[in-house]
């Protein structure tokens, strides 16, 4: 790998679109993660650490998909690894993993397109127009 992707740089893109720039992938369908060696992944996503580590990026983010302001998450959250993770992350516990440095909110779409490089995953993406009261209509 290059360069990390990081969250302090991430942060200074403004757009949704340009965030996602930074962020995808040039994987494909069918690449392999963590083929059989998948039980540390899992056991990995299951631990106190993790957990603690996710609670703090939503706060952090709001709620928001890739913490854009406009975009928030109203179903379930996912938080997106900047820079894909390896087993051997998982068996020597590098700060890549729960640094919230390395960490962002997504939704499962914006999730996959990010790892197939698939804007076409996003095109019929809708946000919803907010207005004043909307949550209280009996306020309008």
């Amino acid at each position: 790998m290059s360069s990390l992707k990081t969250f302090s740089e991430l942060r200074k893109i403004k757009t949704f679109r340009e965030r996602f720039e930074y962020l995808k992938l040039e994987s494909c369908v069918g690449d392999s993660t963590f083929g059989f060696d998948r039980a540390f992944n899992q056991k990995f996503y299951r631990s106190s650490e993790w957990k603690h580590a996710r609670d703090n990026v939503i706060v952090r983010d709001n709620g928001r998909d890739l913490g854009v302001e406009g975009y928030e998450i109203h179903g379930k959250i996912i938080v997106h690894h900047l820079n894909p993770i390896t087993l051997n992350d998982i068996v020597n516990f590098t700060d890549l993993l729960i640094s919230p440095e390395y960490l962002i909110t997504t939704t499962l779409r914006t999730h996959n397109a990010l790892h197939y490089s698939d804007e076409k995953i996003l095109e019929d993406r809708t946000l919803n127009v907010r207005f004043k009261n909307d949550t209280c209509p009996w306020r309008q």
